[in-house]
């Protein structure tokens, strides 16, 4: 810890503050994240910070949402929040290690040719590339469900495109810069999109309705155009389940 950033807290409006890990992306930075959100929780278990709500975890930075309370109190919950942030040990690892089917046809990949011309490799060596990364999820936003997937190969790195596309297909699996990422809806977007799951990213009516949280890995199997049709079907009636995607602890 004596060589990380300093801890920052934030003010954001009048009922939350932004406690910030850092300003780059990075295993280290989303382990010191991790680390303070399972300290933040079992503190609010323990009931030592009356207020506190919810929180958000980010790639470098967690926001907290607490309820209205006078001023000395919110003063003296955020002196404790501080203190918890820099006193907490870095998670590594905290979640789940997901192995989800992967379709690189072209008819799911119309950015995936051009996107290994500009980098100087063949589309399959860009495949072996993908699949052989264990992506980190660093966090959730966009749009329910929206995991923001690190770390791309260098050698795959790309701008996002310079004019976004109106809308991508749902469960489209899209790089840019070192991210990657699936749309869980269709949805306008400006990512390079590289392939395409069957798996459903987001469940309403689940227990946990996002499939990926803060700190999970995933790693993305190959299938073939037959086989990611026959998958789609079986996730279109609800007869794929989570539990045959994981693929251990991470």
């Amino acid at each position: 810890m004596s060589t990380a950033d300093p801890v920052r807290l934030l003010p954001l409006g009048d009922s939350a503050v932004t406690l910030q890990f850092g300003t780059e992306i990075g295993a280290a930075a989303n382990a010191r994240v991790l680390g303070f959100c399972r300290a933040l929780a079992d503190a609010v278990q323990r009931g030592e910070l009356p207020g506190v709500v919810e929180w958000v975890p980010a790639y470098a930075s967690v926001t907290v949402h607490a309820e209205d309370i006078d001023e000395q109190a919110a003063a003296e919950r955020d002196a404790r929040l501080l203190a918890l942030a820099e006193g907490a040990a870095p998670l590594q690892t905290a979640g789940r290690r997901w192995r989800l089917p992967a379709c690189f046809d072209e008819r799911h990949s119309p950015d995936l040719r051009a996107l290994a011309e500009a980098r100087g490799t063949s589309v399959a060596e860009a495949i072996d590339l993908i699949v052989g990364t264990t992506f980190r999820v660093y966090m959730l936003g966009f749009l329910p469900g929206f995991a923001y997937l690190g770390d791309l190969p260098a050698a795959l790195e790309m701008p996002r495109l310079a004019t976004p596309r109106r809308e991508v297909p749902e469960r489209s699996i899209a790089v840019a810069g070192r991210m990657c990422a699936v749309y869980p809806w269709a949805s306008p977007g400006g990512w390079h999109l590289i392939g395409r799951t069957p798996v459903r990213l987001f469940d309403a009516a689940a227990d946990e309705p996002a499939l990926l949280a803060s700190g999970d890995e995933v790693v993305w199997q190959p299938v073939d155009a037959a086989a990611y049709d026959a998958l789609d079907r079986r996730a279109a009636a609800a007869q794929l389940p989570r539990s045959e995607l994981l693929a251990g602890n991470a």
